[in-house]
């Protein structure tokens, strides 16, 4: 089982080679692998191996010591030996000292030295060597006669898999949380998660709990906001751990899986929710929270097979080494038994043994457990178990520690050969059985094969099953669509299920969702009161269906189906489905008190498909396709107050006046740059009220397409929409401040081009920064006030000069400014968008109208020039500024 603790001994032994991995051995991504050679010395007196984990020896001597981890390396008849742990009579003792002890093959036929004593003094060293190399033997002599120690040895490998740290965010939605994704290789007897979490230095940072995630084949499902999962979808909750960031900067924690099941592992890491907040980028510092997930894994080579329907005996050393077995399922296996006998110790006691078959998978295991007492047979039968996959199989012994016990295992299989042999499913099944069985898997399958007749009590007819063609369709990027070849109606009866294959172990398939639709034929059922179960299940199906039946598998659990003439409809949801060969299984089920069961069949009309986003997040959420290293995931966004994994929960969801309210808000508030542009165009500044009229046009229409829900009007692209409202808003500021300096026109239309220039450049490289705004506000501002302080240099006193201005125009205009800039930056929240954003605008709309210059007192308004006339006319002086009040 997973958790903080340590596993048993031995696999605790192993882990200290874990935890002593030395630097540079292994780069993020990459993994440690260990080869084994064996030299061709003389009657196998020498073995050497090149590993890049530990050696894990056993050896039968008569001065005390039993066995030990080794790190050394020599040659000659002089090698120097480093102890990194020791277990003396199934103790285990661990050894740190610094001295180096160094043994000495004698030459000739003398005795090898007695090593034990000088055990005591081994020291764990910091670094391991990969490369190892032990002789067993009395020197150079390979004479047999001289072979004091018998070899009962086994091989860990150890493998290290990293990903780069990831940077966490509060939770709002699924792509909020952060994604890793392992592969746990075959015959991996110990999985180790080292999961380091991190934070900032500064006084931002705070105490934070961080949730992790865990799931086997698929993404986990979270669900850490509470809201409602879609109508007729499976939930499972997903296995999770808090990690708490208090007063330390860091926390590393561990997790650790026994017999862990291989194929893709994921872990989901993330913040609590959201506080809702709208941020400007720039204005405030967030804390980072940094999260990285490493594996560690110890991989045993040479694993026992058994073969099926073939008693093999086997030996468990002791209770600290555990015997790992393994078998291979073959297809069509409807159940398998398992058998234990002939338990015997070496000390001729009682012996007792537990079993587990089967690997631990999270969120839910079902690892399956056998207790064996005595010499008596202990036997366990297993339903419909999985296809086409290796089953491990632990053996540990309950006894006393220094005690080997001897067993004897058989397995045997119930095969269950498809009814309909002409159809495409069996024509493929059959060219690739007489083409040749999978790698590794003949021998079991032909085990199988030799192993069926023995169980002729429980072997099923030939009819157990029905099988329908099915055809895989790739869409696009998790999306498929499932063709039956038969037609969407496939029979159904009581004597046998109806299996369906649907495909999903591509690897590719397990980011979006699985539906599943059944519709029955009212007319085709010949029984008024039948019922058609079903059952989606992974890795192998489920082949007897009736009224008690829970879906359920050797070690997984379905999902059950049921459809009759008062309910013809079912639909079923499977959100992430795991990486397998997934199985529809259909039978129809009559009542006890009704008779003529026997010849009963319906036509149950079957759709099922595999789609990033269910019914595509609604109208109130926008699909989005996610992606971790090469691994593509789907989740919804929602809006508009909706949530849930498919924004179907409308617990907090606006209503339709809410949002047209919103929409009105939002786009209407943006007419109060109408008083701003009547008083540009009065006082002459007609550049100025072209950039306002650009500005009120897109922020009005930017806003009706940003809209969620029904209220949402798109004149154009949102992006479009979105850049030339960004522009026009800074380009406004720009324009504002370089006319309350009164610069000369020359200059002053220079500076409007280049700067709006400048400014588009910078929103195109960063939209959301805040200083793509400060910026321009700033530097205009920085040239106004030289201008100000020029002018009034120049005139010997304040300017402007005038009170009134300074009182109904610039202070007020200044003050309305600084209120807009502080609801933008710090009130706007996610619920009080609509309105905050609205008050911004007219804020900032009017703002402008009170900071704009009056025009100059000798420039009428609008009047048309004198014409032209042969007589003295007076020549108004356009070089004096005046600044006066009008």
């Amino acid at each position: 089982m997973a958790g903080a603790a340590g596993p048993p001994l031995p696999p605790l032994l192993l882990l200290l080679q874990l935890l002593a991995l030395p630097a540079g051995r292994a780069g993020p991504g990459e993994s440690r692998r260990g080869g084994e050679r064996r030299s061709a010395g003389s009657r196998g007196a020498e073995r050497r191996w090149d590993s890049g984990g530990l050696l894990y020896f056993q050896c039968m001597r008569t001065d005390g010591w039993e066995r030990g981890f080794w790190d050394s390396g020599g040659s000659g008849g002089t090698r120097g030996l480093s102890c990194c742990g020791v277990e003396m009579f199934g103790e285990l003792r661990l050894f740190t000292c610094s001295e180096s002890v160094r043994l000495r093959q004698p030459r000739g036929r003398g005795p090898v030295p007695q090593a034990h004593p000088a055990l005591a003094s081994c020291s764990l060293g910091s670094s391991l060597e990969s490369s190892l190399r032990l002789r067993c033997g009395a020197g150079s002599v390979p004479a047999p006669s001289r072979r004091l120690w018998e070899w009962l040895y086994s091989l860990y490998v150890s493998e290290y898999f990293s990903q780069s740290a990831q940077k966490l965010s509060f939770y709002s939605w699924y792509g909020n949380a952060k994604l890793f994704h392992f592969h746990v290789p075959e015959d991996t007897v110990l999985l180790r998660w080292l999961l380091q979490a991190s934070r900032g230095k500064g006084p931002e940072c705070t105490s934070m709990e961080i949730t992790v995630h865990f799931r086997h084949g698929a993404p986990p499902v979270i669900n850490p906001l509470g809201t409602r999962f879609p109508a007729n979808a499976t939930v499972r909750p997903s296995y999770n751990i808090s990690i708490t960031l208090s007063s330390a900067v860091q926390n590393t924690t561990f997790v650790n899986v026994t017999t862990p099941a291989a194929g893709d592992w994921f872990i989901a890491a993330h913040l609590p929710q959201a506080a809702g907040r709208i941020e400007v980028k720039g204005f405030s510092t967030p804390c980072p929270y940094m999260f990285q997930a490493d594996m560690f894994v110890l991989r045993l080579t040479d694993m026992p097979v058994l073969e099926p329907g073939v008693p093999m005996p086997h030996t468990v050393v002791s209770p600290a080494k555990p015997l790992h077995v393994k078998v291979f399922v073959p297809k069509h296996a409807a159940a398998m038994r398992f058998q234990l006998s002939s338990c015997v110790t070496s000390e001729q006691r009682a012996c007792t043994v537990r079993v587990l078959l089967g690997s631990i998978t999270l969120p839910q295991s079902f690892q399956r457990s056998l207790t064996c007492t005595g010499s008596t047979n202990c036997s366990l039968a297993l339903e419909s178990p999985p296809w086409e996959k290796w089953l491990q199989i632990m053996v540990e012994s309950l006894g006393t520690a220094n005690a080997s016990v001897s067993v004897e295992m058989l397995t045997t299989f119930t095969v269950c050969r498809p009814g309909s042999s002409s159809s495409f499913l069996n024509f493929i099944s059959l060219n690739q059985s007489q083409a040749g069985a999978r790698p590794g898997a003949a021998g079991s399958s032909a085990g199988a094969a030799a192993g069926a007749p023995q169980n002729t009590s429980g072997q099923r007819s030939s009819s157990c099953l029905q099988s329908q063609p099915v055809v895989r369709e790739d869409l696009d990027v998790v999306s498929v669509r499932y063709r039956l070849l038969n037609g969407p109606s496939v029979p159904v009866s009581s004597l046998a299920p109806t299996l369906l294959l649907l495909n999903l172990n591509t690897g590719m398939d397990s980011g979006g969702s699985l539906v599943v639709s059944l519709l029955l034929n009212k007319t085709s059922v010949s029984l008024a009161n039948a019922t058609v179960a079903a059952c989606v299940s992974a890795a192998s199906p489920v082949l007897s269906l009736n009224a008690t039946q829970n879906c359920s598998t050797a070690f997984s659990q379905g999902y059950p189906l049921s459809v009759s003439t008062s309910s013809a409809e079912a639909t079923l949801i499977v959100l992430y489905p795991q990486t397998d060969d997934w199985f529809l299984s259909l039978q129809l089920l009559c009542p006890r008190a009704q008779g003529g069961c026997a010849g009963a069949e319906g036509r149950v009309s079957v759709f099922a498909y595999l789609t990033p986003c269910f019914n595509d997040c609604g109208p109130y959420g926008q699909c989005s396709l996610l992606r971790r290293h090469g691994f593509l995931y789907a989740g919804c966004s929602c809006k508009a107050g909706w949530g849930g994994w498919s924004c179907t929960d409308d617990s907090k969801a606006q209503t339709v006046g809410t949002q047209n309210l919103a929409t009105l808000l939002l786009t209407l508030s943006n007419l109060m740059f109408l008083p701003a542009i009547v008083v540009a165009v009065y006082r002459f500044y007609l550049v100025e009220a072209s950039v306002y009229t650009y500005t009120m046009f897109f922020s009005t229409f930017y806003h009706a397409c940003d809209q969620p829900g029904v209220a949402v009007l798109c004149i154009m692209d949102y992006d479009t929409l979105q850049y030339c409202d960004f522009l026009g808003s800074v380009v406004s500021i720009w324009v504002t401040i370089l006319c309350m300096a009164r610069l000369k026109k020359i200059l002053k239309y220079v500076l409007f081009v280049l700067g709006t220039l400048l400014i588009a450049m910078s929103l195109q490289l960063d939209r959301r920064g805040v200083w793509n705004m400060m910026g321009p506000c700033l530097f205009a501002l920085l040239i106004m006030v030289t201008a100000w302080v020029h002018h009034g240099a120049k005139r010997r006193h304040c300017y402007p000069s005038s009170w009134k201005r300074w009182v109904f125009y610039l202070l007020p205009g200044i003050t309305l400014a600084f209120i807009a800039i502080s609801v933008y930056a710090f009130m706007e929240t996610n619920e009080n968008y609509y309105y905050t954003h609205s008050i911004w605008h007219v804020l900032v709309a009017c703002s402008v109208a009170f900071l704009l210059p009056p025009r100059d007192k000798h420039k009428k308004p609008w009047a048309w020039p004198q014409k032209l006339t042969c007589r003295y006319q007076i020549c108004q002086n356009d070089r004096e500024e005046l600044y006066a009040v009008t």
